[in-house]
């Protein structure tokens, strides 16, 4: 049976657990303040993470062993062996609870590759839930979430979804409010970004610098509280951004397009080269993303909103 049809029978539902479906959704960083490089070579971060609707599926059935397979966008740059986060997830599950992971894990990838917005730690996310509700685990939020921090910064905030500010690498959470609907869209450019590249390039960018200790801007927690666009767009802030243009130049011309269509503020989204645009409403940003298709500087745009649910079984 291939992955896609095994993928697809998963509408037999998780009743007689023979496979498991979970919907896992991309991010994008509405602050990312980084500090200066650690002794063991990670940042202390603040981190505003924004659940968005462009979501990964990832479908778990049993196997005689452990496989990954994927379908969707870009799905040919996706690791399929051992070191796939969603992978890693399963082993770190299996090995808590004295089992072997059998398992095979079906990633439908609509969540862009390598673009800074969480693809690979959502898979993560998504595998380590559908695997505890294949094995019937139980497992507790504060279980998963440990195991989420183990596998990557990122990853504890893809299971929970929603709004959350992060500390540390970015993987202590505490869940913020949001107040309305954000537009948003979304400009995938062809290509990825290391994110060890973008942190390397932040390091020599700010060698001769002192870098403040990373904190949070009330003036941005204030505006998702009340679900205030314009004073989001004043606020939005990514400490990585001028390392990813350092390495990939041309995304401020992606930048300055959207901006010059209508978006309230642009950013690199997280380490790139994904770029978002905040859009004051549904229409503006269709008009964004047709302006950005236009102009022939990105692969494709994609418009959605935010906030999102976190990673969820689904039938």
């Amino acid at each position: 049976m291939s992955g896609a049809e095994e993928a697809a029978g998963a509408g037999a539902g998780i009743r007689d657990q023979r496979a498991v479906t979970v919907r896992v959704p991309a991010k994008v960083n509405v602050q990312l303040a980084v500090g200066a490089a650690r002794p063991d070579g990670f940042h202390d971060l603040a981190n505003v993470f924004l659940a968005v609707g462009l979501h990964d599926e990832i479908t778990v059935t049993p196997a005689d062993e452990l496989r990954v397979t994927c379908a969707g966008p870009d799905a040919h740059q996706v690791p399929l062996d051992a070191t796939n986060l969603a992978a890693r997830a399963a082993i770190a599950l299996a090995e808590r609870h004295g089992i072997e992971p059998r398992v095979h894990i079906h990633i439908d990838k609509d969540i862009p590759v390598a673009g800074g917005m969480a693809g690979g730690s959502a898979d993560g996310a998504g595998a380590l839930l559908a695997c505890d509700a294949l094995w019937s685990l139980n497992s507790s939020e504060a279980e998963l979430l440990a195991i989420c921090a183990e596998l990557g910064s990122d990853v504890p905030f893809s299971l929970l979804g929603g709004a959350a500010l992060g500390v540390g690498r970015g993987e202590r959470l505490t869940p913020l409010d949001v107040g309305g609907t954000f537009h948003w869209v979304f400009a995938v450019a062809d290509g990825g970004l290391s994110t060890p590249a973008v942190y390397g390039e932040f390091d020599r960018l700010t060698a001769a610098a002192d870098v403040p200790a990373p904190a949070a801007d009330p003036a941005l927690l204030a505006a998702l509280s009340t679900g205030d666009a314009t004073a989001l767009a004043a606020t939005l802030t990514n400490d990585l951004q001028p390392a990813a243009l350092s390495l990939r130049p041309s995304l401020a011309t992606t930048l300055a397009t959207g901006t010059a269509a209508g978006a309230l503020a642009a950013l690199v989204s997280g380490s790139g080269p994904t770029t978002a645009f905040l859009a004051k409403d549904e229409e503006s940003a269709a008009a964004v993303a047709e302006a950005l298709l236009a102009s022939g500087n990105c692969r494709t745009a994609r418009v959605t909103s935010a906030p999102a649910a976190g990673a969820r079984v689904v039938s």
